[in-house]
């Protein structure tokens, strides 16, 4: 195998993953935040309010919604992207192909 060859894989190896990290911490954080901020918050309206678990469970469970549709249209366009960039490099590879 070439280095010309190897450098490319890696290259395209440490793409990947820095594309599965950035995918993994942008999921985490629809995840954490929404989540967390509605814990604090519920508890701290239901305290204030006097009712307990009323704004807690309610905030959680709009929380978990958001949090739901977050994560899926990050899904939606990081998967968009990826089909992008794979139908760009088969047509560079079909190109490169052709010329030879």
């Amino acid at each position: 195998m070439s280095s010309d060859t190897k450098n490319t894989k890696n290259k395209d190896k440490n793409e990947y993953m820095r594309l599965a990290l950035t995918i993994f911490a942008e999921t985490t954080g629809w995840i954490a935040f929404p989540v967390i901020g509605a814990l604090y918050l519920g508890r701290w309206l239901d305290e204030k309010q006097g009712t307990e678990p009323l704004y807690y469970f309610s905030i959680t469970a709009l929380a978990f919604i958001i949090s739901s549709v977050g994560i899926g249209i990050t899904g939606v366009k990081y998967m968009k992207r990826i089909e992008k960039e794979e139908a760009l490099k088969k047509k560079d590879e079909n190109e490169s192909r052709d010329k030879s």
